[in-house]
């Protein structure tokens, strides 16, 4: 095995910042030593390889807890692949995703993983694992809960919007609820009043009101609100932890402050989208809005403050992407004269960790906040803790050198996602991911990518670290 050092940076952990040497054996860090010791100079002078940190931040690799890699949607499929998305997400330091397979209505869980994995296998240029999206809830499906628990998917997606595809009564939510009370899973939901909306839609559509800007007035925050509180108040009749994904609106972050007040196991996340974008880009002239239609939508501007306030506070517990990249050419267009036919999604994964920086940047959050929100709170939150998203000997040496006084551009024509198109286009930032380690190889280098297709591993998870 091969013996790497990081020698000269600054390790940051969810706790503290410290001058470190980090010394890695093989996949796995094996200590941190005050440069100059003793420890740092006997274990360099048998290194394979030392990295040169100087002037820069030694961090855990990211992990994003919510991706969909080429996930069915509206007819087509989002457009990177496990192999092109994962390749994206290294070259933005996160070297971990947790995507979701797809259970189909009438098929049992264990197909729905099964397909999922097989996609997977053999692509991934970083580690993965995966959530179960729960279609169909049965006799059957509550059953295979049970099981893939102990096989290590310790979390289920509900979803309380798009009926007649993804969506679950009340009922079958408490019944799922009470299945991962007794299981110690965690129940993710999508909290948007699916039945509210779609007869708003119905009525936008016979006005003749057809353009992407109506996909945002079509779902309104306070119908993400009341969704999350009926979330919430179910979840606390079954005992069952929750995980609200993808939050959006200042009135759903305030069903979770009261929840989590009460001492309640609620979590959520939010997206960078929600914390830079407003509803004006659905605006846009022309088809242009389509490029930003997603689900629950960009908000107006008051809610981005909220949510930043939320991030300060751990109401707000984790920043995942959400991406789900459809192209704009062939894709997007799909929905032109019909905004519900514009395939949902946006793109993010390589731009998740770079973005969240700005927030230390601009002094909203401190930097070991940073790196708690963008790898060591989702590690412990699905049960990969502390494997992963933390600096320390044991841990697989997944570690981002960054340096956080460079400047770059946000934009199409550099990014590595395979979508054709940014939702940042020309935004300056400052901040980058400049040599990115899974465990232990270096997979990002010099500007290049230096890793290879098939090096991730599927990890099997443990259960929420966080319950009380």
């Amino acid at each position: 095995m091969s013996r790497t050092v990081i020698g000269g940076g600054t390790v940051v952990s969810a706790t503290g910042s410290v001058a470190a040497d980090v010394l890695i054996d093989g996949e796995r860090i094996v200590a941190l030593a005050a440069p100059g010791s003793e420890t740092a100079e006997s274990f360099t002078s048998g290194a394979d390889r030392r990295i040169d940190a100087s002037g820069r931040l030694v961090v855990p690799g990211g992990l994003d807890v919510h991706t969909h890699m080429e996930l069915p949607f509206g007819g087509t499929y989002s457009n990177d692949t496990f192999e092109t998305g994962t390749r994206a997400a290294a070259w933005g330091g996160t070297t971990t995703i947790i995507d979701f397979a797809v259970q189909r209505r009438g098929e049992a869980l264990r197909q729905g993983l099964d397909a999922w994995l097989a996609k997977a296998a053999g692509n991934c240029a970083i580690d993965y694992a995966f959530h179960l999206i729960v279609s169909d809830v049965n006799e059957q499906s509550l059953k295979e809960m049970d099981i893939l628990v102990d096989e290590g998917v310790t979390s289920f997606k509900l979803f309380m919007a798009y009926p007649g595809v993804f969506y679950s009564t009340d009922g079958d939510i408490l019944r799922a609820m009470q299945q991962a009370s007794v299981d110690g899973a965690t129940i993710m939901m999508h909290a948007e009043n699916g039945i509210a909306i779609d007869l708003i839609v119905a009525e936008t559509l016979a006005r003749g009101e057809t353009d992407p800007r109506f996909h945002g007035r079509t779902r309104p925050s306070a119908l993400e609100g009341e969704a999350t509180n009926r979330a919430i108040q179910l979840a606390g009749v079954a005992g069952s932890p929750l995980y609200i994904v993808h939050l959006t609106a200042a009135e759903a972050l305030e069903a979770v402050v009261q929840a989590r007040d009460a001492g309640r196991n609620v979590f959520a996340e939010t997206c960078p989208q929600y914390l830079f974008l407003t509803d004006a880009e659905m605006e846009r002239p022309g088809f242009e809005g389509a490029k930003y239609v997603c689900s629950p939508p960009l908000r107006p501007e008051w809610h981005l403050g909220a949510l930043w306030r939320g991030l300060k506070t751990n109401d707000l517990s984790v920043v995942s992407t959400d991406h789900c990249p459809f192209c704009f050419k062939e894709q997007k267009e799909l929905g032109r004269g019909d905004f519900t036919k514009i395939p949902n999604g946006l793109p993010g994964v390589e731009n998740r960790v770079d973005l969240i920086y700005q927030g230390v940047v601009r002094g909203d959050i401190s930097v070991e906040r940073w790196v708690e929100l963008i790898a060591t709170t989702p590690a412990r939150m699905f049960g990969l803790y502390p494997r992963k998203g933390v600096i320390a000997p044991g841990a697989d040496a997944d570690i981002v050198v960054y340096d956080p006084g460079a400047h770059q551009t946000i934009s199409a024509s550099t990014h590595h996602m395979n979508v054709d198109y940014s939702i940042y286009e020309g935004m300056a930032i400052t901040g980058k991911a400049e040599t990115v380690l899974s465990r232990g190889v270096v997979i990002i280098e010099d500007g290049q990518f230096a890793g290879e297709k098939g090096h991730g591993r599927y990890l099997e998870r443990g259960t929420n670290q966080y319950l009380i």
